[in-house]
């Protein structure tokens, strides 16, 4: 059974992302841990001795209160959609969010992460705006990240970005078993610009290795990068994009720039992204 962490702040971001956790667990013969993170206030004891554990006991008691009352909803929610058989377990930890995140990994051997996030204008702000880069920076494994437009539908069709890099390959086929079971199509896109250097045969290579399972692939000649991602999206119909990180650095150059008015207003996709060693 896969383990999958969802870390959330109860906010409308969280509740819209928790639908697709739910949703995804259901797909994938999941169980969900749910993880409630908070930062406790830091103060100089010398300064109010007698009061300095009561503070912090107050903290605490007002964030487990909190997590009391907002827990309820989550299990409503599930059992409106008929998935309260989902096995729901819940942390209240305290600590910032990338550390309490990568304990729980350690701790509960966590397969996926799913977390919404709140860009509204571009890429950039869909990414680089929110806590999910910095969770994408420091943990190893794949992290769904859920736009807060992006309301859940079923799953009909993935997209997978790729230039054919041997490491990409078990990714792909890593990818092919979610779609399987969730009855999807794979569409692979590959943006070949001036400075690629896949060759043709390896092309074929891969064209003939997945050519029983439900993969296309799509060849775009292209120097804009960005903008060719988000038109495959559009026109193939993508519900959820796979993107692979193999450095920080790479992924945030992807997103620097903002794209067209036009792109951004219908960017409402999520973006599984699957760290590469």
């Amino acid at each position: 059974m896969k383990r999958i962490l969802f870390p959330t702040d109860f906010s409308e971001t969280a509740t819209n992302a928790f639908v697709h956790a739910l949703e995804f667990a259901n797909s994938v013969d999941g169980e969900l841990i749910l993880l409630h993170a908070f930062d406790l206030p830091v103060f100089d004891s010398q300064y109010f001795p007698e009061n300095y554990m009561l503070i912090y006991e107050s903290v605490e008691l007002t964030q487990f209160e909190v997590f009391k009352d907002e827990l309820p909803k989550l299990h409503a929610i599930a059992q409106e959609r008929n998935l309260d058989h989902i096995k729901m377990m819940h942390r209240l930890m305290d600590g910032n969010l990338v550390s309490t995140i990568q304990k729980v990994i350690k701790e509960d051997q966590i397969d996926y992460i799913i977390m919404g996030t709140e860009g509204e204008k571009s890429w950039t702000e869909v990414f680089l705006g929110t806590n999910t880069t910095a969770v994408i920076s420091d943990v190893d494994i794949p992290i769904l990240s859920i736009p807060v437009e992006a309301k859940y539908k079923t799953i009909k069709n993935i997209g997978f970005t790729t230039r054919f890099r041997p490491k990409d390959k078990p990714a792909l086929k890593h990818v092919v078993e979610i779609a399987k079971k969730m009855k999807a199509k794979v569409k692979c896109l590959y943006v070949k610009t001036d400075a690629s250097d896949v060759s043709k045969e390896t092309i074929k290579e891969w064209e003939a290795e997945f050519a029983n399972d439900p993969v296309e692939f799509t060849i775009v000649f292209s120097e804009e990068v960005k903008e060719s991602i988000l038109d495959f999206v559009l026109f193939k119909d993508v519900d959820v994009l796979i993107m692979l990180a193999y450095k920080h650095n790479f992924f945030k150059s992807l997103f620097h720039h903002s794209l067209t008015k036009d792109c951004t207003a219908h960017w409402e996709v999520p973006i599984l992204v699957i760290p590469i060693q």
